[in-house]
């Protein structure tokens, strides 16, 4: 989703699409290339049923992308094709901020913030934030808008973070079972070790 967000944004900040977006397109251009890397990375080294699942998602990625590139190029002009440009990318931007909710919820289940890392969620608060402050000086409702509500998920992020950070956090049923399973093992050996031992005194 960044991807997608990161080719859009770019896209529609082209100075044929929308006036003055210079840096709007050449950070996220940049964001683009680095996001196309980590997606080669966990291509070369997932294992083959994610690479297939992944190379699928890129390949809607692509064809979304050039979907609303194509029709932007030929079929409109002047502040339709902004328009239609801006829309898909804050629908984009809005789901690639959203994304991580799924992640928020699984820490307010385990009261663990061990797979929401800090970082992550202090960039996501300041990039949203700085790109929100931007669309607002630039009165662009297409930057404002969607990182807005990043800078807004950004800041619950990280009060779940401090909320969350001294905790252990709950185990899931899946380990308890494991840990209950290796106890009750280790207690058969001991068990076997101790019957062996009193059939040889017997």
């Amino acid at each position: 989703m960044t991807l997608l967000n990161c080719l859009l944004s770019a896209w529609y900040g082209l100075p044929f699409v929308s006036k003055d977006n210079t840096l709007v397109s050449t950070i996220n251009g940049t964001g683009a290339v680095i996001e196309t890397i980590y997606v080669f990375i966990f291509l070369i080294y997932a294992p083959k049923k994610e690479k297939v699942k992944i190379f699928g998602i890129f390949s809607c990625v692509l064809a979304v992308f050039g979907t609303v590139a194509l029709v932007s190029l030929f079929a409109l002009h002047g502040n339709a094709r902004k328009l239609f440009c801006g829309l898909a990318a804050t629908v984009f931007s809005i789901i690639m901020y959203a994304s991580p909710l799924s992640i928020m919820r699984l820490v307010i289940k385990t009261k663990s913030v061990e797979f929401m890392p800090f970082f992550l969620s202090l960039f996501v608060f300041l990039c949203g934030t700085s790109w929100f402050v931007y669309g607002l000086i630039g009165r662009d409702p297409f930057v404002a808008i969607p990182n807005g509500f990043g800078c807004a998920l950004g800041t619950l992020q990280l009060i779940l973070y401090f909320i969350y950070c001294g905790n252990k956090g709950e185990k899931s049923g899946d380990a308890e079972k494991d840990e209950k399973m290796v106890e009750m093992k280790d207690e058969e050996k001991k068990q076997n070790v101790v019957n062996g031992k009193q059939d040889l005194q017997v």
